[in-house]
């Protein structure tokens, strides 16, 4: 990475290399740290399918549980901005070592827990410290290498990107099944050593610059953990707690207000600010970002609802969940090579509207949802799914960060995974809203169809009040029980089908915006480093 011993704002760019080729000894060092930044992006999702084992194994409340989630990805939103600035500080090798080692250590640690309260902590230090490696390798990958050889390169950070999320449940599911939670955590251990080792032997990617450390703003500091750890933790629980008819939600909008107003203030202002923010005067930095976010309400949103289907409307376990959304992580990984194929002889814009334009198409086909679809109806959108996100992951990091000078690339790198993580927030945070809301206005518009007074809704029940005859005069209300329990099933499914929509409006949306990209060139991001 680039060797920037002052890493001031006037800084001249580094110059890319007179050979042409990627360094075997690079290569290796970087798909190790490939192997580090997947882990990390992996433990994001990998417990969501087995929170009830965790539950019952740490005897928690069904309030304190969620925080298993939220603990690690509000300390991750915090480092991963701020590791721009550690990077140049104490150079990739020692802040990669940090964050690997740190998230072994708290993985394992995770393991270990015997209660709910040592869960949390531990999980919000593994998200803390495993942060770091995200946004590094991301600023690695169009630092040291050459631009010409990024079709190989881009590949490879984009399947982890939108493969690690996709094939968390799945995994967690069958090391749940087979094994127990604790494994969960404790499959990050060998892998996490060969990183940690790896980090520390193979990078010589640039230097520290040890005069960072007195120039640390701990105010921006304090101002941006204040903003963006409270703006998750809103994301998070607001839906749940109805917005803002709950009192603490209240309090920490507030608090993201101030830290954002301290946050902004100390980056506009300070010596040495702890994340620049002059990457945005780039217009396809800018446009990049926004697409970033885009894809995070997409990547992370069906994450989420294709199991709230299987669960609550099929019936699914965590092991079966898992098992048919595995097709989408699949559909990732054979398209990564064609995507960098494409990269690389293809206008990036050509291919992101593509891949708009294909995930729309695969929500579009889920707004015929009905309570029979399984396995075999929802497998070609999930195909489709998969492989629009890795035609856009691919050319929408080179759009964002391919054009930046290398002193720009460490802090962009990590606005530009922000810009994903808040995309995801924000877009669970919608999903939950509109599912609750238009979940009960479909529920009571399908009661006032379904009364007493419609011939359908009679006979109905008097169909089940015969089915339940054995049940002697509860015969009547077990019937009535079961037409509310088929009407809200109904508008769940009503609900699922208005979210899609809206997806397919935000995607075909962003296509729009690829009018206001500049194609990249050549040149840019990409050099030796060292």
């Amino acid at each position: 990475m680039a060797a920037v011993a002052s890493a001031g704002a006037g800084a001249a760019p580094v110059a890319p290399p007179a050979q042409d080729s990627i360094d075997p000894r690079r290569l290796v060092t970087f798909l190790l740290m490939v192997l580090g930044m997947f882990m990390a992006i992996l433990d994001i999702q990998i417990v969501s399918a087995s929170l009830p084992e965790i539950q019952a194994g740490l005897a928690a409340s069904g309030d304190e549980v969620p925080w298993i989630q939220t603990a690690y990805l509000i300390a991750e939103v915090i480092m991963i901005p701020l590791s721009g600035y550690l990077s140049r500080m104490l150079s990739t090798r020692w802040v990669f070592t940090i964050s690997a080692g740190g998230f072994t250590v708290m993985s394992l640690m995770c393991g270990l827990s015997s209660s709910i309260d040592e869960m949390i902590l531990w999980r919000a230090l593994q998200g803390f410290v495993g942060g770091a490696m995200i946004p590094t390798v991301f600023a690695c990958a169009y630092t040291i290498f050459p631009r010409s050889k990024m079709h190989i390169v881009s590949p490879m950070i984009g399947l982890v990107a939108t493969l690690a999320p996709t094939v968390g449940p799945t995994l967690g599911g069958y090391l749940t099944e087979y094994l127990s939670w604790h494994w969960l955590f404790f499959i990050n251990i060998i892998p996490g050593i060969i990183v940690t080792v790896a980090a520390f032997t193979l990078i010589d990617f640039d230097k520290p610059d040890l005069s960072l450390f007195n120039k640390f703003d701990w105010w921006g500091f304090l101002g941006l953990a204040l903003f963006l750890g409270a703006l998750e933790y809103v994301l998070e629980e607001g839906a749940g707690d109805d917005w803002f008819n709950d009192h603490m939600i209240v309090i920490m909008t507030a608090v993201t207000v101030t830290g954002a107003f301290l946050f902004f203030w100390r980056a506009f202002t300070a010596e040495e600010p702890i994340v620049r923010l002059d990457a945005f005067a780039d217009r396809n930095f800018v446009m990049g970002s926004l697409f970033s976010f885009g894809m995070g309400i997409g990547l992370y949103g069906l994450i989420y609802i294709f199991p709230v289907y299987l669960s609550s409307v099929r019936g699914y376990n965590s092991l079966q969940i898992g098992e048919a959304m595995i097709v989408s992580g699949a559909s990732m990984f054979l398209t990564a090579p064609i995507a960098g194929r494409l990269s690389r002889s293809v206008d990036p814009r050509i291919i992101m509207g593509i891949g708009f334009v294909m995930f729309a198409s695969s929500c579009w086909m889920m707004t015929g949802l009905t309570e029979d679809w399984d396995y075999w109806e929802i497998f070609v959108p999930q195909i489709l799914r998969g492989v629009s996100l890795m035609l856009c992951m691919v050319p929408v990091s080179n759009i964002a960060l391919g054009m930046l000078p290398p002193e720009k690339v460490k802090n962009a790198s990590g606005l530009f995974n922000l810009t994903r993580n808040l995309g995801g927030a924000v877009g669970l945070a919608m999903i939950n809203t509109v599912l609750t809301n238009r979940e009960a206005f479909h529920f009571a518009r399908l009661s006032e169809a379904v009364n007493l007074t419609s011939d359908a809704a009679r006979q109905a029940t008097e169909m089940l009040e015969h089915a339940y005859s054995s049940l002697g005069d509860a015969a009547e209300s077990a019937a009535i029980a079961t037409m509310t329990s088929m009407t809200q099933l109904q508008a769940i499914i009503m609900s699922l089908t208005d979210v899609f929509l809206l997806l397919v409006v935000l995607f075909l949306g962003l296509g729009t915006l690829l009018l206001f990209v500049d194609k990249p060139g050549a040149s840019g991001g990409g050099g030796d480093a060292h």
